[in-house]
């Protein structure tokens, strides 16, 4: 049986989303996706938009960039395998040029890692683009792990990617607590049996926080590490 080091109130170990959750990256992908819609002799999108598309991974990023619309076909695969280069050789270059911490993220971590217990990011974005990011940031000091949405065979809303970083982390599942930001995340940690909770500033496809199937809203990572002080587990 798995077992964790150190528990707090019962929980074993946290995972944090990154994109929305941590990271306000919407700048740097936006200005991805429209280099290639640039690229392509595309009008450009307005970011607001392209706040709708975050949140499945770079692929289906590409795609909705490309049809302008959450709702996207699979384009033409040289189509495709144009635009994903544009926007991976772009986004690679800026990764993080423009991206921010949201308010209590430090504080938060700083106050999980004070508590000993273990986190792991865990993100539907590319892995080799993710760990340059918190490094960048200076957030991967706080990591014992990173799950990419290519690390797995399967990424978030499936559970893999959530179950795979609870093993990183030695933690039960079921005394692990999912931190993120949209119903992606939502689906993954409950159907990995975790505990979530999400932040009402992050992306969601354009959906608001309240419709998640959550066991609490929060207002930042602090706040989180306030909620899993006072309330348990579910076994």
């Amino acid at each position: 049986m798995i077992q964790a080091s150190r528990t707090v109130n019962g929980w074993q170990g946290v995972l944090l989303d990154l994109d929305g959750t941590l990271l306000d990256t919407l700048p740097d992908l936006a200005a991805s996706a429209n280099e290639v819609r640039a690229a392509l002799d595309m009008p450009l999108l307005d970011e607001s938009l392209v706040r709708t598309f975050v949140g499945k991974g770079a692929d289906n990023l590409i795609k909705r960039t490309l049809a302008g619309s959450l709702e996207a076909p699979d384009p033409e695969p040289e189509l495709f395998g144009r635009a994903k280069t544009v926007f991976f050789e772009h986004y690679r270059a800026t990764n993080g040029d423009r991206s921010v911490l949201y308010p209590g993220v430090v504080e938060g971590l700083e106050r999980l890692a004070d508590l000993g217990i273990p986190m792991a990011v865990v993100t539907n974005k590319p892995y080799d683009f993710s760990v340059p990011l918190l490094e960048r940031t200076n957030l991967m000091r706080f990591m014992q792990a990173v799950v990419g949405g290519d690390t797995c065979a399967k990424r978030k809303p499936d559970p893999e990617p959530i179950l795979h970083a609870c093993a990183r982390l030695s933690c039960q599942p079921t005394a692990t607590l999912t931190i993120g930001d949209s119903i992606n995340d939502a689906l993954a940690a409950k159907a990995a049996g975790c505990g979530v909770v999400a932040v009402p500033y992050g992306y969601n496809e354009g959906n608001p926080v309240t419709e998640l199937p959550v066991d609490g809203i929060v207002e930042s990572v602090l706040e989180a590490v306030y909620w899993l002080q006072v309330n348990r587990p579910s076994q």
